[in-house]
């Protein structure tokens, strides 16, 4: 219940009205039934009984036991041979299918901050991939998003102390990170960015530079500055639009500004398809010529390279073992791939307690024995991930990423969660006033602000 409605929390969530949290179309539920019929049966269930979910809606509660799991769900659904983008939307429109992207419709979104870890392991790694350096100081990563899982690429930058310069053409969502502290600087002029760039290779300054742009214009840039001076400003790339939903605002054209692209969305949705098939033309024509020259670019698992294919870019497709393969590599094919067949990633736990002393009691805990483990000696191979590891957890405080932890209730250590008492001092939040609330479960209430409607929540939630 709690990791429910953090997930739907105004201040996490990307469309909470919509019950989306993040990625354009993640969502928790279908609708607002289904919110309160899962909140009904997790009430009243035991712990021998295991709520079964089918894309947000409660296919009810199953006799089951103790050690098993308390809930069981599957999101987004589909009979292969029914598989179409066009069937797939009418599911979505009738309600009975979602896309619950990895953690919106399992309840466990804790932001951009989540992401980081596996973030920062990726551009740590393409590091010494393709560059052959541990220390990045003084290169240059060059991609484009901001939002829920695209938002953690400025803040990995600044973690393994390279040069970050992320796009996002949604203005508010650029300033959102930026007032963060996800985003140390912002820029809206290509000059500038050009010129911030060249100082910042120079003096080996370490930060993240959010442009208010199209990544487009960033790469034809570049590639321009490359063609008269031979000066390659970027090392590595990605790309992190929501390619896996690009005529539908995941990708924006680089022929329109941001308000002129919502804008066609919604008048002449063939014309803005056709605008962005160019536009990713134009993208990968840059990517291209800037790789020829030394630039390593990698597809971040966001469909950028399918779609790139589809619009009809020179993304080298050719038949390989009865798949498709591209001539840019995947982030989990060529960086992850290896850390995760040795047994590492990015992990983590949730503690319910919301307590800063269990956060760091098992930040202390967790690298204590990976502490160990090296002191014991491990093979070469593995020596630099545990490393990185204990790196991450230790200074996790220091980059201001607050983890959810779990609440692990073993030798008394770590406090327990009352969920009545929680609810109670968030009903006093909501007393002083409208908008003091945390947690969003009403549609109406930003609108109406009704501490009363607030209340009367809480007290369903209770009962």
């Amino acid at each position: 219940m709690l990791m429910i409605m953090n997930n739907l929390d105004p201040k996490v969530a990307q469309f909470p009205h919509e019950l989306v949290t993040y990625g354009g179309n993640g969502q928790v539920f279908s609708n607002w039934a289904q919110f309160w019929l899962v909140m009904k049966y997790l009430s009243k269930m035991t712990r021998s009984q295991t709520l079964v979910m089918m894309s947000g809606h409660p296919l009810g509660l199953f006799p089951s036991n103790p050690s098993g799991p308390r809930m069981i769900l599957t999101n987004g659904m589909m009979v292969p041979n029914y598989s179409t983008r066009i069937n797939y939307d009418r599911l979505f429109a009738l309600g009975v299918t979602m896309y619950g992207q990895m953690t919106a419709g399992s309840y466990c979104y804790i932001g951009p901050q989540g992401i980081v870890h596996g973030t920062t392991l990726t551009l740590m790694n393409a590091g010494r991939k393709y560059l052959n350096v541990s220390d990045m100081t003084g290169k240059v990563y060059v991609s484009s998003g901001l939002g829920g899982m695209s938002g953690a690429q400025a803040k990995a930058a600044v973690i393994c102390g390279c040069i970050g310069v992320i796009s996002e053409v949604d203005p508010c969502v650029l300033q959102k990170r930026y007032d963060q502290g996800w985003v140390q600087e912002m820029i809206d002029d290509l000059d500038s960015l050009i010129s911030r760039i060249r100082e910042c290779r120079k003096k080996k300054i370490t930060t993240s530079i959010g442009f208010k742009g199209n990544i487009v214009d960033i790469w034809e840039r570049i590639k321009e500055e490359y063609e008269k001076t031979g000066e390659l400003l970027a090392d590595l790339g990605s790309d992190q639009t929501s390619c896996h939903n690009p005529f539908d605002g995941g990708y924006y054209p680089v022929q329109l500004t941001f308000e002129e692209a919502k804008s066609l969305i919604a008048t002449d949705s063939e014309k803005f398809k056709e605008l962005v098939k160019e536009s990713l033309r134009r993208q990968v024509s840059a990517i291209n010529y800037l790789a020829d020259k030394g630039l390593f670019f990698w597809d971040y698992g966001n469909a950028f390279l399918l779609e790139a294919n589809r619009a009809g870019a020179d993304v080298g497709a050719r038949q390989e073992g009865g798949r498709v393969v591209f001539r840019y590599p995947s982030y989990v094919q060529h960086i992850m791939g290896d850390i995760f067949s040795l047994g590492f990633g990015p992990f983590r736990w949730v503690c319910t307690s919301n307590s800063q002393e269990d956060l760091q009691r098992t930040d202390h805990m967790a690298a204590s024995v990976l502490e160990d483990i090296l002191e014991e000696g491990v093979p070469p191979l593995v020596e630099d991930q545990y490393k990185d590891n204990v790196k991450w957890i230790k200074e996790a405080a220091s980059h201001k990423l607050l983890i959810l932890l779990t609440n692990v209730k073993k030798s008394g250590r770590i406090s327990t969660i009352s969920i009545p008492s929680l609810l109670k001092s968030y009903r006093a939040e909501a007393d002083r006033g409208p908008g003091n609330c945390p947690w969003h479960l009403n549609p109406g209430w930003r609108q109406s602000g009704s501490v009363k409607e607030k209340k009367k929540c809480f007290n369903r939630l209770e009962e």
